[in-house]
């Protein structure tokens, strides 16, 4: 938090306790005002302005062997497991931002008139708001799709969760975009919050693995045995 740990707060923290490799990755609970845990200044960044970001280092940090979470070895599994979840998370985020984005286009377009006539009646116009609403209802249904396989254990579930994120934050950011364009020299004005929506919807590209990492993970699963399952 940007003022600072408070007594109650904590993070967690994995760290080798045995073997080399992922089998020797243990994880802890580690008290955010622990001695030896140290903070970096708050980083200036293009969006996401409401959440702090910083650095934390540790130093020397010992905690005792209690704070451990489930078995010694397990830490390597514990993080893969929040990867899933953190892309749905990532992926709903793209979904909401801009279904919002397209919410505000549709009230601009109806209000604002060239030519003696509102902009929603032209069709280049009604072409551009069709193609995000389709592409929003993609993401989104996708989405849902991946969210069940996290639910049900499916054994493509990393695949589904890698191809929603993929997909709805690459959609999220272009409507965004798209709906920026449509309130033309207005929506590069803070006044406005489509800048605010395009620059928090541009990390999401990047959050809990990039969308080139994501192809990865999905070109994998397509290529290996039994192959993705696309039902």
């Amino acid at each position: 938090p940007s003022a600072g740990p408070g007594r109650h707060d904590a993070g967690v923290g994995i760290a080798h306790t045995g073997d080399e490799g992922a089998k020797g990755i243990s994880a802890f609970m580690v008290p955010a005002d622990s001695q030896g845990v140290v903070y970096g200044k708050a980083e200036e960044k293009m969006g996401w302005n409401s959440q702090p970001t910083r650095e934390v280092a540790f130093n020397g940090v010992r905690i005792p062997a209690r704070y451990r979470l489930g078995q010694e070895g397990e830490g390597f599994r514990f993080a893969m497991q929040a990867l899933d979840g953190g892309r749905i998370n990532i992926a709903t985020c793209s979904v909401g931002t801009a279904q919002q984005a397209l919410d505000d286009a549709l009230a601009h377009v109806q209000q604002r008139q060239q030519f003696g006539h509102p902009i929603s009646e032209f069709q280049s116009v009604q072409f551009r708001l069709a193609d995000m609403a389709t592409e929003l209802a993609a993401a989104r249904l996708l989405v849902r799709q991946a969210a069940a396989k996290l639910d049900s254990g499916s054994p493509d579930k990393s695949a589904w969760c890698a191809m929603a994120k993929r997909f709805a934050t690459d959609v999220g950011y272009r409507v965004c975009d798209e709906a920026l364009q449509l309130f033309g020299g207005y929506g590069y004005i803070r006044e406005y919050p489509l800048e605010r929506y395009l620059r928090d919807t541009r990390v999401h590209r990047i959050l809990e693995g990039t969308n080139e990492v994501m192809r990865l993970i999905i070109a994998r699963r397509l290529l290996g045995d039994p192959g993705l399952s696309l039902e």
